[in-house]
């Protein structure tokens, strides 16, 4: 396990999170760098909308730590690295106060968003749907009287909101259309984004065991999880490139650099034989993550 918090700043920038946030923007940057590609680029609509999804993922990393702790995910057997509450310094009223608060930031933001990006009250209630299920989303996954994450749906939601929804919903935002050939690049970022929660579940699969949570390692055991891991990362990396062929674009699979680091990542967690040992990797997948839509986004671009 992690040092022990010391301090109750050091506790609450535990229960954030920094080192998921680069995952969070991969998406909106996936969107506008496709938006930019079809010369329809927003900055206010980038700005806003990595502001959105950062909040979202801040709200969904405090109700993370908070559900574990009611549910018994965190309990003193876990080996993965101390949560806020679970350390003793942040209570559970507390936590659930910033849940609110990050919940509202999130609701301002985002409408402030698609009131910027959106003339047509119809898709504004449409984006006001859509906004207001990622909020519940990011909350419900682990806390709530049913958490789905409990129930090893989660990789399916991160899928949705972080490829799909993320990348199409951000294109969109910008270009006011829709790109069937963009759906490819929705699915590489969800399958990316998928992976580091496997990664992150391979790491608590004892503990989410003991607490009944029953992730998809929980469900199928490390070794397919490890297999599942290998999967998501192929996928994503064959969706690109599909995109490149279908679009004629070839300097799109610049973002292949950013391959080996996924390869380094897969490898180290299927020779890790602790959470510890587990844990380092779900930072690198996620900056892999950010990487490879870096490149895709220089290649295509430049």
């Amino acid at each position: 396990m992690d040092k022990e918090l010391s301090s109750k700043k050091e506790a609450w920038l535990h229960a954030v999170r920094l080192r998921t946030l680069p995952l969070a923007l991969a998406s909106i940057l996936a969107g506008s760098f496709l938006a930019a590609y079809d010369s329809d680029f927003r900055w206010e609509v980038l700005l806003l909308a990595a502001l959105t999804t950062t909040f979202l993922q801040i709200l969904s990393n405090l109700s993370n730590d908070y559900g574990d702790s009611v549910h018994g995910a965190d309990s003193a057997e876990r080996e993965g690295p101390i949560r806020a509450v679970q350390s003793g310094l942040i209570s559970l009223s507390e936590m659930k106060k910033a849940m609110i608060l990050f919940g509202a930031l999130s609701l301002i933001s985002g409408l402030l968003l698609i009131f910027i990006a959106l003339q047509d009250w119809k898709l504004f209630l449409l984006f006001l749907g859509l906004g207001l299920s990622a909020i519940w989303a990011a909350i419900t996954y682990t806390s709530g009287k049913n958490p789905y994450g409990y129930a090893g749906l989660g990789d399916i939601s991160v899928f949705l909101f972080f490829g799909l929804l993320g990348v199409l919903g951000t294109y969109f935002l910008h270009t006011l259309s829709f790109s069937p050939a963009s759906l490819l690049i929705a699915s590489a970022v969800g399958f990316f984004s998928t992976a580091v929660l496997n990664i992150n579940n391979i790491r608590d699969i004892e503990s989410d065991k003991n607490a009944g949570k029953k992730s998809i390692p929980v469900r199928i055991g490390k070794k397919w999880a490890i297999t599942y891991n290998w999967a998501l990362v192929d996928l994503g990396n064959i969706s690109l490139i599909l995109w490149a062929i279908l679009s004629e674009h070839y300097y799109s699979l610049l973002a292949l650099i950013a391959l080996p680091l996924m390869i380094l990542v897969g490898l180290g967690v299927q020779r890790a034989s602790s959470s510890k040992e587990t844990d380092p990797f779900l930072k690198r997948m996620a900056l892999s993550t950010l990487l490879w839509v870096l490149l895709f986004g220089l290649g295509i671009l430049f």
